[in-house]
């Protein structure tokens, strides 16, 4: 995967990156394109190549994880389990190609390198987000909830009309990784939130992936007196 340079996701990611009352923000937004370099066409044909599988094979993705997220009605609904047949109780779950799981843990790997290898991550690590709306609504309403007016008043604006200029939103298939909190780059402690988003433009053959996370910097202090537990419901 190649990184695309842009000097606007350089603005973006300058101001995505603050302390604001007890927290420190970590993110950013990176644009790759989907053409494979000659490590990546190795591990492509290996990727393939387990069990027989072809790149047009579909594999089960995970429902949405959060555990209680807000609509872009304004309503409240909370993940269940999925049904893969639908004669079971839950909503269907999603498919993904192995194909584009590939370029979805090639950007994770693009991104993180050399600190991570997401080589072996798994399709259920992965979910299908409903729509642009919702994903929006997700991100809009941590970001406001910790910064406050610091992302309300420009970034706000800043980040959509990038990530918008760079990917085409409307024209986008939006999935996340469902962090493990245990072998990748949001296990630290004191962590209130993260997501990790790919806006992927099939016509453009590009990735937008946006990253982000909320680290308290009293998190000692905030887990033993139990105050943690409920600012971390609260921004889920």
């Amino acid at each position: 995967m190649k990184l695309l340079e842009s000097s606007r996701f350089e603005q973006v990611n300058s101001a995505l990156n603050m302390f604001t009352g007890d927290c420190n923000i970590i993110g950013r937004i990176e644009s790759y394109s989907c053409k494979l370099a000659g490590h990546e066409k190795q591990l492509y044909k290996r990727f393939h190549s387990e069990a027989g599988a072809g790149p047009h094979d579909l594999q089960v993705l995970s429902a949405p994880q959060t555990a209680l997220a807000v609509s872009p009605t304004g309503g409240y609904f909370t993940s269940q389990s999925c049904s893969v047949s639908g004669d079971e109780e839950g909503p269907l779950c999603d498919t993904i190609s192995r194909k584009t799981l590939f370029y979805l843990i090639a950007t994770l790997n693009a991104s993180f390198h050399p600190d991570y290898d997401f080589s072996y991550a798994r399709s259920e690590e992965f979910s299908r987000e409903p729509s642009v709306q919702w994903v929006m609504n997700a991100v809009d309403n941590n970001l406001s909830a910790t910064a406050g007016d610091i992302y309300n008043s420009k970034l706000h604006a800043q980040l959509w009309a990038a990530i918008n200029d760079e990917i085409n939103l409307p024209e986008c298939d939006i999935y996340s990784y469902n962090s493990d909190l245990a072998s990748d780059p949001f296990g630290e402690d004191g962590s209130l939130w993260s997501y990790n988003y790919f806006f992927y433009n099939r016509k453009l053959k590009r990735i937008v992936f946006l990253t982000c996370r909320a680290v308290s910097l009293n998190h000692m202090d905030l887990s033993c007196g139990g105050e943690f537990t409920m600012d971390e419901e609260a921004f889920l």
